[in-house]
């Protein structure tokens, strides 16, 4: 995600005087830390101080270390500024262009496809070790987060609960957006919490994908094997037309571009669907499990 002159709430005015600090970064992301890194050694190699730097920038001192330490997202203009005064290696203007602001509550391998997913025109996903986040109820993500190691303390938990509900938030307030959720069978029967807590989640999943926009099918136990195996995976179309997918690990996420990639993700995910229950066996499946419960 690029940034543009006149996106900080500061910055360099018109006659270049300074206007003031930056909002602080309070989650800074991994690309700000990368960003200030380069920042640093860049200024370093040219034997500047910060103080000197920020004289050639026309910043403070402390601006040029908060952006070094990753602490605040640097405007166009400190980009360019800084560029020129350190050598138009073309560095710094490549590294700006990748330039995310950390969010609270979110893993940070996470927060890139978070965004796309507020912009996409079309979301596919496929799950075989959980429920899918933006189908969970709160009882099934606050467990979730519960289970994690290392422990959270219960201020984390609370946020990250709290931005784990306003995801789906994406899914009412577009209506027209295609959303389709492919689900082992087995995730819904795995237990949390008293049988209460199962019937909430199952009727939550069932308010959530019962507008016309939002299809959930689920995969029999007695599927057998299938194409999607190597793991959960994720699928949007952006509003250009270009299609992204993310797949994630332990510790890890990965947003994949590369086009002859999707087009095998795609392919898998198409062919899984056809394996699949359609939605009203689907839906029928999950009344079922609700009423044995």
């Amino acid at each position: 995600m690029g940034i543009g002159v006149g996106e900080a709430t500061g910055g360099v005015g018109a006659q270049g005087v300074p206007a003031g600090e930056w909002e602080r970064e309070p989650h800074p992301s991994d690309s700000l830390r990368t960003f200030g890194a380069v920042v640093q050694a860049l200024r370093e190699h040219a034997g500047l101080s910060r103080i000197e730097l920020g004289a050639r920038v026309q910043y403070s001192k402390h601006t040029v270390e908060s952006v070094e330490l990753g602490r605040r997202m640097p405007d166009g203009v400190f980009v360019e500024r800084a560029e020129e005064a350190l050598g138009n290696t073309g560095a710094l203007r490549k590294a700006a262009c990748h330039l995310t602001r950390g969010e609270a509550g979110l893993a940070a391998w996470f927060r890139r496809w978070a965004r796309l997913e507020r912009e996409a025109v079309s979301l596919c996903t496929y799950e075989c070790r959980l429920v899918p986040g933006l189908l969970q109820s709160e009882a099934y993500a606050r467990a979730v987060f519960e289970g994690t190691i290392p422990l959270r303390t219960d201020e984390e938990l609370e946020v990250q609960l709290a931005v784990r509900m306003e995801r789906q938030a994406v899914m009412r307030e577009r209506p027209t957006v295609p959303f389709s959720f492919i689900v082992e069978e087995h995730v819904f029967r795995r237990r949390f919490g008293d049988a209460e807590a199962m019937r909430e989640l199952v009727d939550h999943v069932l308010e959530l994908t019962a507008p016309r926009n939002v299809t959930l099918q689920v995969v029999p136990l007695d599927a057998g094997l299938h194409a999607c195996l190597d793991g959960p995976v994720q699928v949007l179309e952006t509003p250009e037309g270009r299609r992204l997918g993310y797949s994630e690990g332990q510790q890890n996420g990965r947003l994949i571009s590369d086009p002859k990639e999707m087009s095998l993700l795609c392919q898998r995910y198409d062919t899984l669907r056809s394996q699949a229950l359609n939605a009203k066996e689907s839906r029928d499946l999950l009344e079922r499990l609700r009423g044995d419960l």
